[in-house]
């Protein structure tokens, strides 16, 4: 049996004001203006927040995984999909999420992570996380 392999992993999340608008119901009643552009102060996205988050799903996912290269593509999905879920129940509204999932081999070599976007540096915002098992 092979000695089990050291792993590396990382997530980051990006948020921006969501584009599309809920349906509201067709009343005749309800006929206000109910575009709302900006999320409200309550539910602003707040990094240090999230980052705990992102990092309770790693520890919880990841505290005994050994790195298999056949198990690495389903592994990212998952994770991925485990923070988005776990964000969507914070209550960010009218945010748009991205959440990306890198996982490598601790070999001693670095990697570094980059993307771009436009960006409103009044509503949207980000944070990553690293997490290194054994």
């Amino acid at each position: 049996m092979a000695a089990p392999r050291d792993a590396s992993f990382s997530a980051g999340v990006s948020f921006s004001v969501a584009d599309s608008l809920p349906e509201t119901e067709k009343n005749a009643a309800e006929s206000e203006n109910t575009y709302i552009l900006r999320p409200i102060f309550q539910q602003r996205f707040r990094p240090s927040v999230v980052k705990d988050c992102i990092h309770a799903v790693l520890k919880e996912e990841l505290a005994n995984a050994e790195y298999s290269p056949e198990e690495t593509p389903q592994l990212t999905k998952h994770l991925s999909e485990s923070i988005k879920d776990k964000l969507k129940e914070m209550g960010f509204d009218r945010y748009k999420m991205v959440v990306q999932v890198v996982i490598g081999e601790q070999r001693g070599e670095g990697v570094f992570m980059a993307a771009r976007c436009f960006w409103d540096a009044d509503t949207d915002n980000y944070t990553h996380d690293v997490f290194m098992n054994k």
